[in-house]
């Protein structure tokens, strides 16, 4: 059978529609932490997109696409935001789910401005998103029954398999940033507090084998290093090996890139260190 020109058109169409999904990878961030923390307008800088933050409701998405080298394929970003402090983390399983283990990395914002809500919130929402992850791994076994143990390796990966503080880590098994957020206000607080709370976010931060970053929406250095932080998780761009612990400046240690040396004892009541230890 003869086939027309039209019918050849419609199948090279197909075949490179096929070859630039091919090339498309996807990948997600999806913030959580404190009310009114700033984590929307981490999100309009990053999409550089010119306008007033308004306060998210429940879950919100976005998206940010970058052009793959001379390709037309784009890889895209998805970007998820949960709304409202602790009391909506029922709706994780949305952007947490069996398809999207494997790239997506939890960024967990926190008002550096309100020490007293600080540890509430990271607690609450470090186990919710714990317990979303494991359930989404029992889904995913159906399809891939070694897939807990992909993303261990992989957390172990990023945190340096050999780190000497090993036996006292635990890798969230996905890609976990902290954010320390309205440095501009907590760079006025006393300096003895100051050094407590850098210690502590320190230390939890480096047991999880996160990243952590202090962050101002005022301070333009800031502004580019969270632009960095961001195009490195959703695009897989270089990321920045800065270290930067003294606590009278804004706080950046990349994961794995921390020693319970350095950091001391983290100042947490003895019932809580017993707890680390005894792990």
């Amino acid at each position: 059978m003869d086939r027309s020109l039209w019918d050849i058109a419609v199948e090279q169409s197909n075949l490179e529609k096929e070859a630039d999904n091919a090339q498309c990878e996807e990948s997600s961030i999806f913030l959580v932490g404190s009310k009114s923390s700033g984590k929307t307008s981490i999100i309009l800088r990053f999409l550089d997109r010119d306008e007033p933050p308004k306060p998210t409701v429940a879950l919100e998405y976005t998206f940010g696409r970058r052009a793959k080298g001379h390709n037309i394929a784009k890889d895209v970003g998805h970007i998820w935001e949960l709304g409202g402090g602790t009391w909506l983390s029922k709706l994780m399983d949305i952007p947490i789910n069996q398809n999207t283990l494997l790239h997506t990395t939890l960024m967990l914002v926190l008002d550096l401005s309100s020490p007293t809500e600080l540890w509430v919130t990271m607690e609450t929402l470090l186990n919710a998103a714990k317990t979303r992850l494991e359930e989404a791994i029992q889904e995913a076994k159906a399809d891939d029954p070694y897939i807990k143990d992909k993303l261990r390796k992989k957390a172990w990966e990023r945190v340096g398999e050999e780190h000497q503080d090993k036996t006292m880590m635990e890798p969230f098994l996905v890609p976990l940033v902290i954010v320390g957020s309205k440095y501009d206000v907590f760079q006025d607080f006393d300096s003895e507090k100051r050094k407590i709370i850098c210690k502590t976010l320190r230390f939890l931060a480096h047991v999880h084998g996160a990243t952590l970053q202090f962050f101002s929406i005022k301070q333009e250095q800031m502004v580019s290093r969270m632009r960095g932080i961001f195009s490195h998780y959703l695009f897989g761009t270089n990321a920045s090996k800065t270290l930067q612990v003294e606590h009278n400046k804004p706080i950046f240690v990349p994961a794995g890139h921390d020693l319970l040396q350095q950091i001391g004892t983290p100042p947490l009541s003895d019932g809580d260190i017993g707890k680390v230890q005894a792990r």
